[in-house]
């Protein structure tokens, strides 16, 4: 977890990316390194996702690529088969954790309370994904946890421009993820130019 963290560290933002055709995959991959943010999350909300993953691993090895919205352990091995780096899931569940565990994978699960925290802490995780940041409370919730667990935190869900760098501020912030710089209208359409413009505009502003 040490190096996958060194690296989300680095990359400050991760894009939280739905696409539908795989095809486009190779070409958002390219548009995410070469405008400032070498990673992808993509979510396993359509049925594209491992091909995605699959076609963005093979077109850029050096990408950082998690797999998203994991709720299944058959998702987490067609994840680790399309060459994830990471697991992301919108909450705890220790089935998928100990699994991924077991599997020698990295997750990062969703938590927005204490006791989830402390949860997570019992099965060895030091890295939670905090969701839905502003809707759990946002940078209060989020500090009030942090003065007491020594645990990072990668806050997604409701992350946006106005606020992304009162986030990344926090000491126990590793990494935020966000959907507003990758919007699968932008995708759908082929308006990579556009999509070229909001991710740099991210870049810019976190760097």
């Amino acid at each position: 977890m040490s190096d996958l963290n060194t690296r989300l560290e680095k990359i400050k933002v991760v894009p939280v990316i739905a696409i539908k055709d795989a095809a486009k995959a190779a070409t958002l991959a390219q548009v995410l390194i070469e405008n400032g943010l070498p990673c992808a999350e993509v979510t396993f909300r359509t049925e594209q996702a491992p091909q995605a993953i699959k076609a963005m691993r093979q077109a850029y090895p050096e990408l950082l690529i998690g797999a998203g919205t994991i709720l299944t352990c058959s998702q987490v091995d067609q994840a680790i088969e399309a060459g994830a780096n990471f697991i992301v899931s919108p909450g705890l569940n220790p089935t998928i954790v100990k699994y991924c565990q077991q599997k020698g994978i990295d997750i990062v699960p969703g938590v927005n309370n204490p006791s989830l925290v402390e949860q997570a802490m019992e099965m060895g995780l030091k890295t939670l994904k905090f969701f839905p940041a502003e809707l759990s409370g946002g940078l209060g919730m989020l500090k009030a946890m942090s003065a007491v667990y020594p645990v990072k935190f990668m806050p997604t869900g409701g992350v946006s421009p106005q606020n992304v760098k009162d986030y990344l501020a926090v000491p126990s912030v590793l990494v935020c993820g966000g959907t507003w710089m990758v919007p699968s209208k932008l995708i759908d359409e082929d308006r990579w130019g556009e999509l070229a413009e909001l991710v740099a505009d991210v870049a810019n502003i976190i760097n």
